[in-house]
């Protein structure tokens, strides 16, 4: 399950893939454009990691950040869906989590990562509870996470 397969596929398949970004700051566009000819399906990367950016740039509703929260299955379903409208990718990704080593509480560990992906009509949700509390770990372990779908979706 490597970059370079999904990088083949997606251009086989002649897909195109748009993403927004909370904790991992970047590094899935990164992965999705270190290869060359990458142009040729990847269309928008945003990396949204405040409140803010999340509410103006993907217009998820703030009433949904102040009564669920930023790391939330609605706010990441918000995230994928709102980022679909405006990219018009066929595969549309967010990711919004915590990394560490600040910034949890009892109910949202170091670890927790929501993962939303949507190709056409179907609409993904994955929580996942990565067990490292290393940010790079974390970061580094929902990217392959996500390959791993986008690879199984396709």
């Amino acid at each position: 399950m490597t970059i370079q397969l999904l990088h083949k596929k997606l251009i086989k398949k002649k897909l195109t893939i748009s993403v927004a970004e909370s904790c991992t700051g970047g590094l899935l566009a990164h992965n999705l454009t270190k290869l060359a000819n990458s142009s040729k399906y990847f269309q928008i990367g945003l990396t949204t990691y405040s409140n803010q950016a999340k509410i103006k740039i993907l217009k998820v509703n703030k009433k949904i950040i102040k009564k669920f929260g930023a790391v939330s299955k609605e706010c990441c379903k918000s995230m994928v869906q709102n980022l679909f409208k405006i990219s018009k990718s066929k595969i549309n990704i967010s990711i919004t989590g915590i990394a560490g080593p600040g910034g949890s509480t009892k109910n949202k560990p170091i670890g927790l990562v929501y993962i939303g992906i949507k190709k056409g009509k179907t609409l993904i949700i994955k929580e996942n509870k990565f067990k490292s509390k290393n940010r790079n770990s974390i970061q580094k372990s929902t990217v392959r996470k996500v390959i791993k779908i986008i690879l199984n979706l396709i």
